[in-house]
C-alpha cells in the first residue's frame, strides 16, 4: 500500500506507517518541533509539511514500502512514444466532499502547481502538456524525453478543480502570504484521512476517511498532531506519556530518553543535505555593512567561508556524532560516484589569507538566516558557523526564526530576501538532476522560470545548466553518472555552495508503540502497533 499515506514521514526516507491491531481503535499523538502552517499542498516544499499533506491528499503516483514508484490515483501508465506518456486514472474515487475525481482535476492541478505562488514549480516540468483523452485517461506530452518524469512527481498532489473554483482558491497560496486562503485553512483531498480540525500552530486532528478507495491497514480513530517547539517540553511530553511519538529528539537527550523506561529513540540515515548558501546576484547585499559591492561575488570570499567551516567539529560537538559530513550537495546513497569526492579539511589560516587577498583583511558584517525548528539542532549549527566565521574576521548576525517566518522571508516574491542562509534539501525524485536543476541551476533566464526554483542565492554556471539538461534525457546510467560527476565538479570549483552534512534522524517513540524495522536497515521505515 502507499507508504506516503501514513503519518510521520519527516522525509521520503524516514517513514512511519501506523498499522494498528484490530482489537480496538486508538489515538496516535504526535509532536514535532515545527508547525503545520498551511494546508494548501502547493505552498511549501518542506518534507514534514508534505508528509502531513500526504494523509489527506494523493498524487497520481506514490512510493511503496520499498520506496519504489507505485500507482496511486493513476492505476497504470505507459510510454506511447519517447515524448508521450498515457495515464489511466483510478475510477470511483471521490474527494472528501463527495466530488468525483476525474481527468479535469489532474489538468487543473498540473496548471495550479506551476502557477505563480507555488513552491512546487519544478515537480511538474514546464514543457509537460496535459491532454484529456477521456474522463479517466490523460496524456502527457513533452518537448523531449524525460525518463524520470514520474519520479519528479513525488509530493505533487491532486486537488479538486470544482472545490478550488468555488472557494476562490484557483491560485496557490504563497509561503510568504500574510493572509490565509481558504485552501490554506481547509482541505479536500482523496486520501485515507480527513482533517477534522486545524488550528495553525496549535493542533491538527486527522480522522480516517471512511470512503477511501484503498484498503486501510490500521485501526486508528484519530491522529492528533501538536507542534511543540521547545525541545525540553517535547521530550518531557514523551517521557510523561502525553504524546506517543516526537521528532526530533535532541541529540543531547537521546541517552536520557532511552534510559527513562517509557520510550526509546530510533535513529537512521537521512538523505537530506544541509548546506550554506550566499547571495551571488545582487550588486550590494541586503544585510551587510559592505556598501556598493557584494563580497560573495568574489570566489575568494566564497572559498574563505568554505575553508572556515569545520564540518567535523559540527559533527562531534553539535551533532554528537549523528551526522555525515558531505563533500557534495547530495547524499552518497543517491549518487554512487560520490565516493570519488573528498571534502578538504577546514583551514582557517588559508581562509584568512583569502579574505586579505579579496580586500577584506578585517572581514565584514553579514546577517545569516536560519530556521530554529526545522532540522535537528539547526540553530546550534548556525551558531557554530557564526563562531567559525568570527575566526576569519566575519561578524555574523544570526537571525534564527521558526520555519514559517524563515521560509516566508527567504521565499518572498520579487527576489529572495537573504544574504547568507542555512537550508536543507531532499531531492523529491531521489535523483541528482533535482539538485542540479532546482538548487544549482541558474535562475536568470525568464524563458526558464522553474530552473533554480530553490536557488536562493542565485549561484549560476551555464556550463552546469547545459550539462543538467543532457543528464535529464540521458538513458545510459554509467554515462549519466559521469555527467553528474562533472556537473558537481563545476559547483565545487565555483564554491557555489557550502555543503555541511546529512543528518541522522532521531524519533522518540513510546514503548506502547511496537515497531518492526525494515530488514535492510538502509532506510528508517517502521510499522507500528500501539497498545493501550
Amino acid at each position: 500500500m502507499p507508504v506516503r499515506q501514513f503519518l510521520l514521514a519527516a522525509t521520503t526516507i524516514l517513514i512511519v506507517a501506523c498499522v494498528m491491531t484490530p482489537a480496538s481503535s486508538q489515538t496516535l499523538r504526535y509532536a514535532n518541533q515545527g508547525e503545520l502552517k498551511s494546508l494548501d499542498p502547493y505552498t511549501l516544499k518542506e518534507t514534514t509539511t508534505i508528509a502531513h499533506h500526504a494523509h489527506v491528499y494523493e498524487g497520481l503516483v506514490t512510493r511503496d514500502k520499498e520506496l519504489k514508484i507505485a500507482p496511486a490515483l493513476a492505476e497504470s501508465w505507459e510510454i506511447l512514444e519517447p515524448t508521450r506518456w498515457r495515464f489511466h486514472l483510478r475510477k470511483n474515487v471521490k474527494f472528501h466532499n463527495g466530488d468525483p475525481f476525474t481527468a479535469d482535476d489532474v489538468i487543473f492541478s498540473a496548471d495550479r502547481v506551476r502557477a505563480k505562488g507555488s513552491n512546487f514549480l519544478t515537480n511538474v516540468p514546464a514543457d509537460a502538456k496535459f491532454v484529456k483523452v477521456d474522463d479517466y485517461t490523460v496524456d502527457v506530452k513533452l518537448d523531449s524525453p524525460n525518463p524520470i518524469l514520474i519520479s519528479q512527481w513525488d509530493g505533487w498532489f491532486i486537488m479538486d478543480k470544482k472545490w478550488c473554483e468555488e472557494n476562490n482558491s484557483i491560485a496557490p497560496t504563497p509561503a510568504s502570504a500574510t493572509t490565509p486562503s481558504y485552501a490554506s485553512l481547509h482541505e479536500n483531498g482523496t486520501g485515507p484521512f480527513i482533517i477534522e480540525s486545524h488550528q495553525p500552530g496549535v493542533k491538527t486532528v486527522f480522522k480516517p476517511n471512511p470512503n477511501w478507495w484503498g484498503k486501510a491497514e490500521h485501526n486508528l480513530k484519530e491522529i492528533v498532531f501538536t507542534p511543540i517547539g521547545s525541545a525540553a517540553t517535547r521530550v518531557a511530553a514523551l517521557l510523561s506519556g502525553e504524546v506517543d511519538v516526537i521528532e526530533p529528539v535532541p541529540t543531547q537527550d537521546i541517552q536520557r530518553v532511552n534510559a527513562g523506561g517509557n520510550a526509546t529513540v530510533l535513529t537512521g540515515p537521512e538523505v537530506r543535505t544541509l548546506f550554506l548558501g550566499m547571495d551571488q546576484v545582487r550588486d550590494e547585499l541586503l544585510y551587510s555593512n559592505v556598501k556598493g559591492k557584494n563580497p560573495f561575488k568574489d570566489i575568494r570570499v566564497r572559498e574563505a567561508f568554505y575553508r572556515a567551516i569545520d564540518v567535523e567539529l559540527i559533527k562531534n560537538r553539535v551533532m554528537r556524532g549523528l551526522s555525515t559530513p558531505s563533500a557534495l550537495m547530495i547524499a552518497p546513497q543517491l549518487f554512487p560516484l560520490s565516493k570519488d569526492f573528498t571534502r578538504p579539511k577546514a583551514d582557517p589560516d588559508a581562509a584568512k589569507k583569502l579574505m586579505v587577498e579579496a580586500g577584506y583583511p578585517d572581514g565584514f558584517e553579514v546577517t545569516m538566516d536560519c530556521p530554529n525548528d526545522r532540522y535537528v539542532n539547526d540553530a546550534d549549527i548556525c551558531q557554530a558557523v557564526v563562531g567559525m566565521l568570527a575566526r576569519i574576521g566575519v561578524k555574523v548576525t544570526l537571525l534564527a526564526q521558526p520555519k514559517a517566518q524563515y521560509f516566508g522571508k527567504v521565499l518572498k516574491p520579487g527576489g529572495y530576501q537573504t544574504s547568507f542562509y542555512l537550508l536543507g534539501w531532499t531531492p523529491a525524485s531521489m535523483d541528482s538532476h533535482n539538485v542540479l536543476y532546482d538548487i544549482m541551476g541558474c535562475r536568470t533566464d525568464p524563458r526558464e522560470p522553474t530552473r533554480g526554483e530553490a536557488n536562493l542565492g542565485g549561484y549560476c554556471n551555464k556550463e552546469l545548466d547545459a550539462l543538467a539538461d543532457k543528464i535529464l534525457v540521458e538513458p545510459d546510467i554509467a554515462k549519466r553518472d559521469l555527467m553528474i560527476k562533472k556537473a558537481f565538479e563545476f559547483g565545487i570549483r565555483d564554491y557555489g555552495y557550502i555543503p555541511l552534512h546529512q543528518q541522522a534522524l532521531a524519533w522518540g517513540v513510546s514503548k506502547k508503540v511496537k515497531l518492526t524495522q525494515r530488514a535492510d536497515n538502509q532506510v528508517l521505515l517502521y510499522w507500528a502497533t500501539k497498545q493501550e
